[in-house]
């Protein structure tokens, strides 16, 4: 509980610095309209939930009341893979969903999150998204949809849970896996995995059954609450630094319908764009901070850590590359999305990706 309460006081600390920035009237002194937003978050429960609740708690006092949060966790309203069609169909307002969920009507989707041995930190997704063009263009994609992408939200890498050891990525071969689906899904099949597509609330049942032996979430604190250790013995990293080869990035983020968000004034509007960007921070550093005492909380249950080694990062890149340029091709808009991460991978900032790794593929722009 008090580590509970102090994350709920650093939220809220954080959280109206950030809306500080707003002339005082437009917010505190604004009439109070009553508007209350109906919000569903992909997290079934744990610590991520926990946060998301008391951010959302915090929303109406930080706008006078001119605007409040209902918060709901995963499957209260509808299904994880029902949330798109429930902000289209008024029955929720706004969503905060994983991004890769989006990938099925935004097949651009894809790339507003992290992508197999892609991108690799918050802040190289931060540059590509409030510095390169990434929010406009993610913006565009979900107007059409009649959706208000607000921003993207940080949390934490995914790890993988299994029952038997992996310590390579030869051992995946034959191994039942869930994955969300899409490029990882695919990157996982190409060396072996039997992979199939659960939403997060169904993977502690699938595992505790034996329907799957080897899962991907997300980070130890949500994992660690939702019982993983109870029915896995081992989680599978990268090498030392790099959390996880396939999604060291994984992004949520906020979602409004359209007509919702047309119906806040423009201040209202910059308030709750700004608020985003600032819940994305203490969002992120909470979750870690929470992992910490998850490492221990699995040691102690007797959870083994295996690592697999840098040859298997060049493996797995090798086998990536050309499932990137495929997901890519796929449409016009996932090519230009994917172009501005390419460009950046390939720059002298990071350096990711060398030519002779992309020769003789195509991105067709």
């Amino acid at each position: 509980m008090k580590h509970i309460t102090n994350r709920r006081h650093a939220l809220r600390t954080l959280a109206a610095a950030g809306a500080a920035t707003l002339a005082a009237p437009h917010i505190a002194g604004a009439q109070a309209k009553g508007t209350t937003w109906k919000v569903q978050t992909s997290w079934p429960g744990g610590v991520g939930l926990q946060i998301f609740k008391d951010w959302c708690a915090s929303i109406a006092e930080k706008t006078g009341g001119e605007l409040a949060f209902q918060p709901f966790g995963a499957n209260d309203v509808v299904g994880d893979f029902q949330l798109y069609d429930a902000v289209k169909n008024g029955v929720l307002d706004a969503v905060n969903p994983f991004t890769i969920y989006a990938q099925g009507i935004i097949p651009a989707a894809t790339f507003l999150t992290s992508i197999p041995l892609g991108l690799r930190q918050p802040s190289e997704f931060d540059t590509f998204y409030y510095g390169l063009g990434g929010l406009d263009i993610a913006r565009e994609l979900y107007a059409k949809q009649g959706m208000y992408f607000v921003g993207p939200i940080h949390h934490d890498a995914n790890i993988i849970h299994s029952k038997v050891p992996i310590r390579s990525i030869d051992d995946f071969r034959g191994r039942k896996m869930r994955l969300p689906g899409g490029m990882v899904a695919e990157v996982f099949s190409e060396i072996g995995a039997e992979t199939t597509v659960l939403p997060g609330s169904e993977i502690f049942p699938a595992l505790e059954k034996g329907t799957i032996d080897v899962a991907d979430y997300v980070g130890p604190a949500v994992n660690y609450a939702l019982g993983f250790s109870q029915v896995t013995n081992y989680i599978v990293m990268g090498p030392p630094g790099f959390m996880s080869l396939y999604q060291p990035v994984d992004i949520m983020d906020l979602t409004v319908g359209m007509d919702a968000w047309n119906a806040l004034s423009p201040q209202m509007q910059q308030f709750v764009e700004m608020e985003t960007h600032v819940y994305s921070d203490m969002h992120y550093a909470a979750i870690q901070e929470a992992d910490q005492e998850a490492w221990k909380k699995f040691e102690a249950d007797g959870t083994e850590v295996t690592r697999l080694s840098q040859d298997d990062v060049e493996l797995m890149t090798e086998v990536a590359a050309p499932i990137w340029f495929k997901y890519a091709n796929r449409d016009p808009d996932s090519a230009r999305v994917f172009k501005i991460q390419l460009d950046y991978m390939m720059s002298g900032s990071l350096g990711y990706v060398t030519p002779e790794l992309v020769d003789g593929l195509e991105l067709k722009l």
